[in-house]
């Protein structure tokens, strides 16, 4: 194909409006997702240990051990069990490759803080937001849990724990400033859109299940060591 037949077809009117409505539909998309997850947490989340409400288990979501997203979460995580206001801990995240444990990672992080090791129960199949909130149900059995990450990711957790029938409130960890923290934000906007076609129109479930694990001081499981 020559190249200026090549640039009026890319440039035509018809191609043009095409795009255009494209990137509407897409801005709308990704606009209506976010405001949807905003409106179902609001009233749910908190940033003062003191007034948030007291829960049996709190729910820590994973991050890349040692970012700052991570350190955060951990510190926010130990506040909260040294306040009272959870009695367990489920840290929950990816152990999908060698050599990479969220996981273990946090647990060993809130062991560093003064948790009690006896407190923590792991999840090593926290793939995703979604896998981590229905697994804490359909595995843990836990229906009233408080999520523990940053604001803009509790949003979308508590929007997924609605729609898998958890009641869930969050607690938020501190969050970066937007210099340090653009990259995730955007991509949260596109994982909001993700969260809503997973949920409402393919009803995904997490990738594993697995036997039952009670939370609890007469459970025999926790954080087991790993080799």
């Amino acid at each position: 194909m020559q190249p200026r037949l090549l640039l009026r077809i890319c440039f035509s009117r018809r191609t043009l409006k095409i795009g255009c409505l494209l990137l509407l539909i897409a801005g709308a998309t990704i606009f209506i997702a976010d405001r949807v997850m905003v409106n179902a947490s609001k009233q749910l989340t908190w940033s003062d240990v003191n007034a948030v409400p007291a829960r049996n288990v709190g729910l820590l979501l994973g991050a890349r051990p040692g970012n700052r997203y991570f350190t955060r979460r951990i510190d926010t995580a130990a506040a909260l069990y040294h306040a009272g206001k959870v009695k367990w801990l489920l840290v929950s995240g990816d152990n999908g490759r060698k050599n990479y444990d969220e996981a273990s990672g946090m647990q060993q992080a809130l062991i560093a803080k003064g948790v009690p090791a006896k407190v923590i129960f792991c999840d090593y199949a926290g793939f995703s937001t979604r896998d981590s909130v229905v697994r804490a149900k359909k595995v843990f059995g836990e229906n009233h849990i408080t999520i523990i990450s940053q604001e803009f990711h509790n949003q979308r957790a508590i929007w997924l724990a609605k729609q898998y029938g958890i009641d869930a409130i969050g607690f938020n960890a501190p969050d970066l400033n937007m210099k340090h923290g653009f990259y995730t934000q955007l991509r949260e906007k596109l994982a909001r859109v993700s969260a809503v076609i997973d949920a409402k129109i393919l009803h995904r479930q997490p990738k594993y299940l697995g036997p039952s694990v009670m939370i609890g001081p007469f459970s025999e499981h926790g954080c087991p060591a790993k080799e």
